[in-house]
């Protein structure tokens, strides 16, 4: 892809999963990579193949809902990246704690809201604030938020989950809005579901069956499907692509 090869890129959440495969495609295309995650363990062994591969790769742990610690994350880039070009967001709470207690309204837990606000919307509220400034100070970049289609397909469960994704588009719109014109892009992927790089999923085999029916596509998706993504939004080749959320979930979700 156009315009990667030596950006420095901050990903809030790359110890596993999008996050992982997002950081390793983007150092196949060049790119020096920070990899955050309360995770550290799974950072460091994200960084680690990074680096064994041939690629630039730190790990740093830190806490998405902590402001102190996601400017730390950003300090840590700028001492030992040199700045940043682009950001990636893709943490958010899934422990069964959190979302597996993430029940109808007439269940509601108010700590899970709280929780799950704090992580998926407040955090990266405050990684696109910390970054803003840097990127601004470069003439620009590219700032891409992981979303959900659980922000409109209207699920029975995790509403807590669903209003935390429907937050993270308004903020992508805002940022886009506001600081587009100093040459700012803030995008969005909702991914549909994904399974683990080895195949390995929690879910049933019946669901992940059901799953697939409601796609239009031949397999469920994979954390590469969303790193190519990704890699592309921020891209040079998607200069003109500024307050969108994509859909990237086989054809699950037909929508303008």
């Amino acid at each position: 892809m156009r315009g990667l090869t030596g950006k420095r890129i901050v990903i809030c959440g790359g110890a596993t999963g999008i996050g992982a495969a997002t950081a390793v495609r983007l150092a196949e295309e060049g790119c020096r990579v920070l990899i955050g995650d309360v995770n550290v363990a799974g950072a460091e062994e994200t960084a680690g193949r990074i680096i064994a591969a041939g690629g630039t790769a730190l790990a740093a742990g830190f806490d998405l809902s902590d402001e102190a610690s996601v400017r730390t994350l950003m300090d840590r880039a700028v001492s030992d990246l040199g700045g940043v070009n682009g950001l990636f967001n893709v943490g958010a709470d899934l422990s069964p704690g959190t979302i597996g207690h993430d029940g109808d309204l007439s269940a509601m837990d108010a700590a899970v809201w709280r929780r799950t606000l704090e992580v998926n919307l407040i955090g990266y509220a405050h990684s696109c604030r910390a970054v803003i400034p840097l990127l601004l100070e470069r003439g620009g970049g590219a700032i891409v938020n992981t979303s959900s289609n659980a922000a409109f397909v209207g699920e029975p469960l995790r509403p807590a989950y669903a209003a935390s994704k429907a937050g993270v588009n308004a903020l992508t719109r805002h940022v886009a809005s506001r600081w587009g014109k100093k040459g700012i892009r803030c995008n969005g992927v909702s991914p549909g579901m994904v399974l683990s790089e080895t195949g390995m999923t929690h879910m049933s085999e019946e669901f992940l069956a059901a799953g697939l029916v409601g796609t239009r596509s031949t397999r469920l998706g994979r954390p590469s499907d969303l790193a190519a993504v990704v890699a592309f939004l921020l891209s040079d080749d998607a200069e003109w692509i500024n307050g969108q959320t994509w859909s990237i979930d086989g054809g699950g979700s037909l929508r303008d």
